[in-house]
């Protein structure tokens, strides 16, 4: 999983007008670097002026997913991934990061801006950020904490009973277990058994 590219565009009636960027075109070779960053931007102001305010899309070139969301103040925001990158935790990027640009840099300069006239630096640290996507989102945090947890727990039950042993047997063997909740047991496993197809 990985992002290469985050960008904030102003859609302006013709064209889009690219504010700031950041890029993480590690990936690639020194020689491609400035080719892939230009087909990047190229990529991203066409997307902008191809959506419609108000909208949120994913659109796939090759290997690559572009995720944009253009807002009805006509400041929009692209993040290019990887097909693996997850598309929830994209918008989220997009929507905080068009959030604080629009509370740091003023409307007025949004059709005029330039990457250098533009003041705002939070764009390399967000796609450093959000290059774990476990760690940058809460969501995405929490759910693979459950996945490892649903883990843990299966290979504790598979670890009790590798020895060989069913839980029949051990039931069984229990002393703690009296009488009625054995019965209880054997006809819950019966009720249960009738249904099963061998």
């Amino acid at each position: 999983m990985k992002l290469y590219s985050l960008s904030v565009l102003y859609k302006g009636t013709s064209k889009s007008n690219l504010l700031k960027a950041a890029y993480d075109l590690s990936s690639f070779s020194f020689f491609q670097r400035s080719s892939v960053q230009e087909f990047m931007t190229f990529t991203s102001a066409l997307i902008v002026e191809r959506s419609s305010h108000g909208s949120r899309a994913s659109v796939k070139e090759q290997e690559y997913l572009c995720h944009v969301y253009v807002r009805n103040d006509s400041l929009g925001a692209v993040v290019i991934a990887d097909s693996e990158y997850p598309q929830r935790v994209c918008f989220t990027l997009l929507e905080k990061v068009l959030d604080e640009f629009s509370k740091q840099v003023d409307s007025i300069d949004w059709p005029s801006g330039s990457p250098d006239s533009i003041h705002y630096t939070a764009l390399d640290s967000y796609l450093a950020k959000y290059q774990n996507p476990r760690e940058a989102d809460s969501m995405t945090k929490v759910q693979a904490e459950l996945d490892e947890t649903k883990i843990i727990l299966h290979n504790t039950m598979e670890s009790l009973l590798e020895r060989g042993e069913k839980l029949d047997d051990l039931v069984q063997k229990s002393e703690h277990l009296g009488n009625q909740s054995k019965a209880f047991y054997k006809t819950a496993r019966k009720q249960n058994s009738c249904c099963e197809v061998m």
